[in-house]
């Protein structure tokens, strides 16, 4: 039996604060992302997966702190997903399906290491 490694799906996008999608929209991306994550939880590939939010408090190695999120190159990470796969290689081919890439977004895939 082959070890199945961990690995995490970052999911970025560009944020746009002035535009409020609507209802049928919102609906739609809910549809898309529910098949999109439970294909891979029936497949038993599925470890969790979390939305963020858009508020937060940035900490400093000062100790001092900022409200807000980080953006950088006008993208944020709106969430993440942890999948079980043999490969990196084989976790990309799952994430090719996510529906942030049809919102211009982008996932990066990532090795997990133990701490």
């Amino acid at each position: 039996m082959v070890q199945k490694n961990e690995f995490m799906f970052l999911f970025r996008f560009e944020p746009n604060m002035d535009y409020q999608p609507t209802a049928e929209e919102i609906n739609e991306m809910h549809q898309q992302w529910g098949a999109f994550i439970g294909n891979i939880a029936i497949q038993e590939k599925l470890v969790s997966t979390h939305q963020l939010g858009f508020e937060g408090i940035q900490i400093f190695a000062d100790q001092t702190s900022k409200d807000g999120i980080y953006v950088s190159e006008m993208q944020t990470i709106a969430g993440n997903m942890i999948v079980r796969a043999n490969t990196i290689q084989e976790a990309a081919e799952m994430a090719k399906d996510c529906p942030i890439l049809s919102m211009g977004g982008r996932v990066e895939v990532r090795s997990i290491q133990s701490m």
